[in-house]
């Protein structure tokens, strides 16, 4: 029983070990790629970021739009007129 446990830990630190490795490695990339840029760049990248996170977004509502159950537009003015009493000119109600 201990000597599964111990073979478990081994193993889990090895992965461990692998995953920080692959994780230093891919720090280091994006340490290499971004030495060079500037902060009018960066400013760049963030504009250009915001832009696409915005028709993204405005995608996302005229997709989600298209497919809530929404009550049709003529239903509503129908249920409108008929919830409405009828005024005169003057403002007072007829019939009724």
């Amino acid at each position: 029983m201990y000597q599964l446990l111990l073979y478990g830990v081994v193993f889990l630190s090895v992965i461990s070990f692998f995953l920080a490795l692959i994780a230093c490695a891919r720090v280091g990339k994006v340490l290499r790629i971004s030495k060079e840029l500037d902060w009018s760049d960066v400013a760049n990248i963030t504009g250009d970021l915001s832009t696409v996170k915005k028709t993204i977004q405005t995608l996302n509502n005229r997709i989600n739009g298209m497919h809530s159950p929404k009550i049709q537009e003529e239903q509503l003015i129908q249920h409108l007129l008929t919830k409405q009493p009828n005024h005169g000119s003057n403002g007072k109600s007829i019939g009724g």
